[in-house]
């Protein structure tokens, strides 16, 4: 029988996603991972099998986030980028010809790469949205110059990047669309996650990222996932959380830190 490839991320437990507020953290660099890898990627080469490699703790590595709800099975961060990438695929007709859809379904399948070092930062870790991409870019650098700066001269390298930074500095309509898109998936995973738990978990918290969805055609699709959910927790006789008025003000602070203040 064939044994599951392990996890990225470190043991679980219902702290994931936590760091200890007031715990004095070492400086982070890609190194500070790639030197503890059993097998660690070939720099400066002209394959670009040494960067595909990498590439797998994307599938490996699971979404934080649900881990503090004991969640510990869950999505990777590979499993929210495909669904993302499909979603992209599929815009709103208002939208359809304003946009360069496959720009944007690169943009969803790149947008969270870093992550593959990084691992994934939620609002809750006491990382700052500027230590936060800071690590990020010096990870791209890494992926992009180290990996792949040998590779086609360099240019898949930079397209790479160059399509992660459009999207980390959201001035496009098509990075404002993935960054909603983003969003949206999050809030299908939590509708997915409460229905397949028969209600034994509330994941109403997440669902505040409604109110930091930009374009009103997006708006749109999460009213409609959110009238979903009402509906389950309505059919088993619940009034679950709202992700709004039920977040404390420490969270809400922490959510303003890491989205931005809408």
């Amino acid at each position: 029988m064939a044994h599951e490839s392990a996890e990225t991320n470190s043991p679980p437990s219902t702290k994931s996603g936590i760091l200890i507020p007031g715990k004095t953290h070492s400086v982070w660099s890609p190194e500070t991972v790639l030197s503890k890898l059993d097998h660690r990627p070939e720099t400066n080469a002209t394959s670009p099998v040494p960067f595909f490699q990498i590439l797998e703790r994307l599938k490996t590595t699971k979404r934080e986030g649900w881990r503090r709800f004991n969640i510990v099975h869950g999505e990777s961060i590979a499993d929210h980028m495909y669904r993302m990438s499909i979603m992209t695929m599929v815009p709103p007709a208002s939208l359809a010809t304003r946009l360069d859809i496959p720009r944007c379904t690169r943009m969803a399948l790149i947008h969270d790469m870093a992550e593959s070092l990084v691992g994934d930062i939620t609002p809750l870790d006491g990382i700052s949205s500027a230590e936060k991409r800071r690590r990020e870019e010096a990870t791209m650098d890494y992926l992009c110059k180290s990996l792949l700066g040998n590779v086609n001269g360099g240019l898949s390298g930079e397209e790479i990047r160059k399509v992660w930074k459009e999207y980390e500095d959201s001035d496009t309509l098509e990075a404002k669309y993935v960054h909603d898109i983003d969003k949206l998936e999050l809030l299908l995973q939590m509708v997915d996650y409460e229905r397949s738990h028969g209600g034994r978990v509330d994941l109403g918290e997440f669902a505040n990222v409604t109110t930091r969805i930009n374009l009103s055609e997006m708006r749109e699709w999460a009213d409609r996932i959110l009238e979903e959910r009402n509906t389950f927790w309505a059919g088993i006789g619940v009034t679950p959380t709202d992700g709004v008025s039920g977040l404390s003000k420490e969270k809400m602070d922490q959510m303003d830190a890491y989205y931005g203040k809408t």
